[in-house]
């Protein structure tokens, strides 16, 4: 397989690359994924931590820093291809990486509207959405089912079930990982795979346009959560087995209920007036 020059592995020097079992976090030079990895380390998994920055190399070097025990290997991959969970699945053999828990959270946040977006991104939201994840826990999935041991997680949203205008590309990427991971949780739950879907609301990473006020506010009232705190409640419901867990769970629950109640009419109403 060929590998370009950006795709390119950091290994720290004097350790070698042999076949221990791995935490791959997709994603992980920021926000959650890089809270997962540290979790992960804790935990005394070795890492591969995979993002399209070069700074992964040095946030690597980080999680090292703090857990000296374990191996963090990074590699630089953009994930929005077709072909990119081959590559990756296809890298990690070649390198006697087996994987042992699978976090796919490489993502984008996105709320415009559709014919408003260039094909570029359209397919890009697709690909790390739904066509990477899907195939790299088909690759994946086949392994961890041979070893009867595995875990999978996969990053959705509760926008899964929020079909309003300008989420229709990011929510429906999310319904359909909701639904894919019910689905294969079910396949494999018996075979010695768990298979958990993360349903975040808003969580405190940055990626939201919201006022440093209103983050305090929500995150006192429990609407906006950690990262830290997301990422300690999905690991717990993934080594537990469960299909799917809400954070937080009881806004959440509030707001959803209260979304479904609104009629299609009433969002043409609101788009006719630019109030969303």
């Amino acid at each position: 397989m060929h590998i370009s020059k950006k795709n390119r592995i950091f290994a720290p020097e004097n350790r070698s690359i042999v076949n221990n079992m791995y935490a791959l976090v997709t994603g992980s030079s920021s926000g959650m994924g890089y809270c997962y990895a540290l979790a992960l380390a804790q935990r005394g998994y070795d890492l591969l931590m995979v993002s399209n920055e070069e700074v992964i190399h040095a946030k690597a070097k980080e999680v090292e820093a703090l857990y000296p025990s374990c191996r963090v290997l990074s590699l630089v991959m953009d994930l929005g291809t077709a072909s990119a969970a081959k590559e990756l699945y296809d890298y990690c053999t070649a390198n006697g990486i087996e994987v042992e828990v699978l976090i796919n959270n490489a993502g984008v946040y996105h709320d415009r509207d559709f014919l408003a977006d260039s094909p570029t991104f359209n397919q890009l939201i697709f690909h790390l959405h739904v066509v990477t994840p899907a195939m790299l826990t088909y690759y994946f999935g086949q392994d961890m089912v041979a070893r009867h041991k595995g875990y999978i997680l996969n990053m959705s949203s509760i926008t899964d079930r929020i079909a309003v205008q300008r989420l229709g590309t990011y929510g429906s990427t999310k319904a359909f990982l909701s639904a894919f991971t019910r689905s294969v949780h079910v396949e494999l739950k018996n075979k010695g795979v768990y298979v958990t879907a993360v349903r975040p609301g808003a969580v405190d990473t940055g990626l939201y346009s919201i006022r440093s006020s209103a983050t305090k506010i929500g995150k006192a009232l429990g609407y906006i959560v950690s990262p830290e705190h997301l990422v300690r409640r999905a690991l717990r419901a993934l080594f537990r087995g469960r299909a799917s867990v809400t954070v937080p769970c009881v806004w959440n629950g509030i707001l959803l209920f209260f979304v479904a109640l609104i009629p299609t009419s009433l969002l043409r109403l609101i788009r006719r007036w630019n109030l969303f």
